[in-house]
């Protein structure tokens, strides 16, 4: 049979005492339990002990971040606020500008107004923040479209207009208008294809647009002929003249000498033959003067 009790002798070093300490075995193995409990206690209050300081730790820093988010936020939320004001200017200038140029609005007009008090949840403050900065920027990239767009036009309509023709090509009277006359050399129905200007030999011949020289030479019928490409189509003609006052490929601007009036070629007297053509079509020149 197993033993009931257990006993322990003590024998002190020098003594002759014996001492003896008796245990149940019941008692042993419930000493034993308690003791596998403490020390399993001991060890979760230490782990418990080690995560609180770590999560006190975290908190500390959590607070310092939450603080300098609420912070950037209010300074980025005060900033948008200035930045959609300005956009509404933008908005509300770039309109007048179309106006004003007679020109159709932009295709998209994405810019709305948005706004409210802070939010109190720091992830739904920070989502509208995100939005309104979407469409801050969403507003931005239209007005720098808009802007493109209005410059380009406009320097196509400015372009344009520096080359169609306009004025007269030089100080005289009209002598010979354009459509079908009588020709003065074969007394023929025949198309006169621009303007006789008469004027003293060696009037200045100015042109009437911006442009290059395309041509400035003696030419069959037109004597010595200048011709400037004004771009969009449009090309002047000036003939007859006395003398030449520019080159090939020299570039002009509108009121600029290019030649002197003259009768050479197929001429009965002093003048400018003028022409203004669009795409090699004739035009009737009086609606350019």
């Amino acid at each position: 049979m197993s033993a009931k009790k257990y006993t322990i002798l003590v024998i002190p070093e020098g003594s002759h005492q014996v001492r003896r300490f008796a245990f149940m075995r019941r008692w042993l193995g419930v000493a034993a339990l308690l003791l596998v409990v403490f020390l399993v206690g001991v060890g979760l209050l230490g782990f418990d002990y080690y995560r609180i300081n770590l999560d006190r730790g975290d908190l500390a820093r959590l607070k310092v971040e939450n603080r300098t988010q609420q912070q950037e936020l209010r300074r980025l939320t005060a900033s948008l606020d200035g930045l959609r004001q300005e956009l509404m200017v933008l908005a509300q200038n770039d309109a007048k500008v179309r106006v004003m140029a007679k020109l159709s609005k932009p295709k998209t007009e994405t810019l709305t107004g948005v706004g409210g008090p802070p939010e109190e949840d720091p992830a739904t403050e920070f989502s509208a923040l995100q939005r309104q900065v979407d469409e801050i920027m969403q507003a931005i990239d239209l007005r720098r479209a808009s802007q493109e767009e209005i410059h380009g036009i406009l320097n196509d309509e400015r372009s344009l207009l520096g080359a169609k023709p306009k004025g007269w090509p030089t100080k005289g009277w009209m002598t010979s208008g354009f459509g079908m006359r009588k020709s003065p050399f074969t007394g023929r129905p025949k198309m006169h294809e621009g303007l006789d200007i008469a004027a003293r030999t060696g009037t200045p011949v100015y042109a009437t647009a911006d442009g290059i020289v395309s041509r400035a030479e003696t030419a069959p019928g037109y004597g010595k002929l200048v011709v400037i490409d004004h771009g969009y189509g449009f090309k002047t003609f000036y003939g007859h003249n006395s003398k030449l006052h520019v080159k090939i490929g020299q570039r002009i601007k509108r009121g600029d000498k290019i030649a002197s009036v003259g009768s050479t070629g197929s001429s009965t007297g002093s003048h400018v033959h003028y022409e203004v053509r669009r795409n090699n079509v004739p035009l009737n020149p009086k609606k350019y003067l």
